[in-house]
């Protein structure tokens, strides 16, 4: 495989982890504000919720956390894809 190549490939491969980067900002920088400002809240019940949500985040292994985001949709609103 020639350099030129290899550049390129890694070049593309850069972009798509800055695209990947940039979008989990955007989706995460809102709801870790929104988290944030809800365990400091004053109303108890809020910020009761969010330390429980915390504490759910921060007790769970996230290789079960992405599989209840992947497969949870399917079981909970009985979705299912066509064979074939």
């Amino acid at each position: 495989m020639e350099w030129s190549v290899m550049i390129l490939k890694l070049t593309e491969g850069l972009m798509e982890s800055v695209k990947i980067f940039t979008l989990t900002l955007l989706f995460s920088l809102p709801l870790g504000l929104f988290v944030a400002f809800g365990r400091m809240s004053k109303n108890w019940l809020i910020r009761n919720f969010m330390r429980i949500y915390i504490s759910i985040m921060r007790g769970t292994p996230l290789i079960l956390q992405l599989m209840v985001i992947y497969f949870g949709p399917f079981y909970i609103f009985n979705i299912t894809l066509p064979k074939g």
